[in-house]
């Protein structure tokens, strides 16, 4: 039955959900289209001219932002992909490990364990950084690529989404027949539970390498050598010191458009490996 609107009652009951996702994604898209059309416009089309009016200096900001201090741009480039692959790569690994054993063995003190991981989540990284720095600085690693590396090995809520992955997707009765063939713990897990729980790896990957890449705090207070500065850290800088060189804002703002096309790539790149089964895994969990 039809109303005056000409819509039936399950096609109005959708109207309401659609207009949130909307706003959503125009909330979330409007800042990223700004910096986009900013990262066009030369130092005085960015103060003189229509917010999303496109400028002429799009080639000369990226000039200027590759020259900016001999190629600096690109060594805070690189620092960031050192901090983001490196401590990624470890920490999904670490992830797995961890959810698996507390999804498939049954130990002392698992379920309070657990517990403790699922408080972990609900703690703001925030309000770790302080206690973070203080041990950095009692070990005497403040200031090296460690302090950035170390804190993020360990991530409660990659380990939680690898202990469900894992409830889900690594059947027992399979560890179970591998362990009556004689195989080791080691060689289960290496050549049954691995593979497995691979999607829910380029998962953990993904999320751990954005967080990471986009992290401004805990470098921000660990370091304060330029030349190890991350992406995050070094354009903070330039925008500190465009109050005096305005010049530095055009090539603050092209650099953080440019930092997005990593994670873009990244996206595009580790999409292949994910399956819907992960989403269905997930909510089994």
């Amino acid at each position: 039955m039809t109303t005056g609107t000409g819509l039936l009652p399950h096609q109005r009951a959708k109207i309401l959900p659609t207009v949130v996702l909307l706003v959503g994604a125009l909330y979330c898209l409007v800042p990223v289209a700004w910096v986009v059309v900013a990262a066009t416009k030369s130092s005085g089309e960015l103060f003189s001219t229509f917010t999303f009016a496109p400028g002429t200096g799009l080639l000369d900001n990226l000039r200027d932002l590759f020259s900016y201090g001999d190629g600096r741009f690109l060594l805070w480039a690189a620092n960031s992909a050192l901090y983001a692959v490196v401590g990624s790569a470890a920490s999904t690994l670490i992830s797995t490990l961890a959810g698996y054993a507390m999804a498939k063995y049954d130990f002392r003190g698992r379920t309070l364990l657990f517990y403790a991981i699922l408080a972990g989540v609900l703690v703001p990284g925030m309000t770790l950084a302080i206690p973070q720095y203080l041990i950095m600085s009692e070990t005497n690693l403040v200031g090296s690529y460690w302090s950035v590396l170390l804190p993020s090995l360990i991530s409660p809520f990659g380990i939680y989404l690898a202990r469900v992955y894992a409830l889900s997707s690594v059947p027992d009765a399979t560890l179970e027949a591998a362990r009556i063939d004689g195989a080791s713990e080691y060689r289960i897990f290496g050549a049954i539970g691995l593979p497995m729980m691979l999607p829910g790896m380029v998962t953990i990957f993904m999320l751990q390498f954005v967080g990471t890449w986009n992290n401004f705090l805990l470098p921000y207070i660990m370091l304060s050598d330029e030349s190890r500065f991350p992406i995050t850290v070094g354009l903070y800088t330039l925008l500190a010191k465009g109050s005096s060189e305005p010049a530095l804002y055009g090539i603050a703002i092209v650099g953080a458009a440019v930092s997005v096309i990593p994670l873009i790539a990244l996206l595009l790149f580790l999409q292949r490996f994910w399956r819907l089964d992960l989403l269905s895994g997930g909510l089994k969990g």
